[in-house]
């Protein structure tokens, strides 16, 4: 070890991610003695606000939450106020539902993999930097994110916090003749997602790995997305195997309405989000999660996407626990929500009514969706007169904290076992780092600021 005092690397807000947060490492002797994800953003209340309103509202409140992933809360929003009334949406209401999630999944994915997470990979600040230099790959990313978008449009009202979302379905259905035009324009997105898994695939990896416990929702026979059981797969460790085995192991599952027994939440001192521990232990959620979990439910033209990529077959029992690697599960990820769309649209009729009527009754509801960073979980309590009394919202990235922080510690202490490492050095991987699991904290430009103390 080259650094044998005492060394503490700040940096004031991270660059490339979504919302406000800083990093902090403290390095003791060579060791790293601390690593801390400090999310700084003012706590947003959301949970109290709901207090007190009708029960049809949280769908479209909890939708502010995030202007890249609404239609995760208000589908999650949905899921649990439904299931406090003991109402399920089914047939086409609920492919509908799937379908508009689709339509997040592509915009999203495609966002964090060509504007903010790519760029890493040839050393540029950003998307504007890359395109400089890789404008047809940066063009294609753009296109995929309008296909996404038009899919928020259709069936949403507009792409930033959809209007036509409602318990038990939708303000209003489309025709099948409206959405032609879609499946035309999701035809071609097909071809650059194909195209963009290739492009991932090839960049240059460093070794990683993720030792923790992976959860994700799992349906059998589904790439699970909008619905599904909590599932947990154990990390390697724990089967006494190395912690970079690509190995899938049981797994095993509890009901939804357990899930605030299993992931239970406390508050830290240096972030407004609380952290979570699933049974006691730190857990990732997430792209990495879903693919261990599900994988093996992609559809045939993904899944050869995935093997021709490198990942392997995960029916074969292969999983990638690679963080920067994430890249490609992600563009995978978008190739599926791309062709699972289509085949949504094929099999489409108008359904009889835009929704299913959901009438209030006193009760505790649960719901979880998939975001595209990870699992989404709400739950609403509500009285006999339809008042939400009290409401819980767990996003993924407050699961992930531990997760990230870990990932740092690592990451950094092997980097400071290779030699001389400087602070701009230091800075650049756990930017990286941080990046791979593509926190939801909003968008920011730069890192604004770095303090180092020797």
């Amino acid at each position: 070890m080259t650094h044998r005092g005492s060394r503490v690397l700040h940096v004031g807000s991270l660059a490339r991610v979504e919302g406000e947060g800083a990093l902090y490492l403290r390095m003791d002797g060579g060791e790293v003695a601390e690593a801390r994800l400090a999310i700084y953003e003012p706590p947003r209340f959301f949970e109290a606000f709901l207090r007190g309103r009708s029960y049809t509202e949280p769908p479209d409140i909890t939708s502010r939450v995030c202007g890249i992933c609404p239609v995760a809360y208000q589908i999650s929003a949905c899921r649990a106020v439904e299931d406090a009334c003991g109402v399920v949406p089914d047939g086409q209401l609920a492919a509908l539902r799937r379908l508009l999630y689709c339509g997040e999944w592509i915009e999203s994915q495609t966002l964090h993999i060509h504007l903010l997470h790519a760029p890493d990979f040839f050393g540029c600040d950003s998307a504007i930097d890359l395109a400089r230099t890789h404008r047809a790959d940066v063009e294609r990313g753009l296109r995929l994110k309008q296909a996404g978008n038009a899919i928020l449009e259709l069936l949403g009202g507009r792409a930033i916090h959809p209007i036509n979302v409602r318990l038990g379905g939708f303000h209003r259905t489309p025709t099948a003749i409206e959405l032609r035009p879609l499946a035309e324009q999701l035809r071609r997105a097909r071809d650059d997602a194909q195209e963009t898994v290739r492009w991932v695939a090839g960049f240059d990896f460093p070794d990683s790995w993720c030792d923790n416990d992976l959860l994700a929702l799992a349906e059998p026979g589904t790439y699970a997305i909008e619905s599904g059981t909590p599932t947990v797969m154990a990390a390697p460790s724990t089967a006494g195997l190395p912690s970079e085995s690509d190995r899938v192991l049981p797994t095993r599952t509890f009901a939804i309405h357990e899930f605030g027994d299993h992931v239970v939440e406390s508050q830290v001192p240096h972030s407004t989000a609380l952290h979570s521990l699933l049974d006691g232990r730190r857990h990732l959620t997430g792209t990495l999660a879903r693919y261990a979990i599900s994988g093996r439910w992609l559809s045939p033209i993904a899944l050869q996407a995935a093997h021709d990529a490198g990942l392997g077959d995960p029916r074969q029992g292969t999983v990638c626990r690679n963080p920067f690697r994430s890249i490609i599960v992600r563009a995978v990820e978008v190739l599926y929500a791309i062709d699972e769309a289509l085949r949504i649209i094929d099999g489409y009729e108008p359904p009889r009514r835009p929704w299913v009527d959901v009438p209030s009754r006193a009760g505790t509801g649960h719901g979880a969706t998939e975001a595209p960073r990870g699992l989404l979980y709400h739950r609403y309590t509500l009285d006999g007169e339809g008042t939400v009394t009290d409401a819980v919202l767990i996003p993924p990235t407050a699961q992930n904290q531990g997760a990230i922080e870990e990932d740092l510690r690592r990451l950094v202490q092997r980097r400071l076992g290779d030699g001389e490492v400087t602070d701009a050095e230091l800075t650049a991987l756990c930017e990286r780092a941080i990046r791979n699991h593509d926190p939801c904290i909003s968008c920011s430009a730069h890192f604004l600021d770095l303090t180092v103390e020797r």
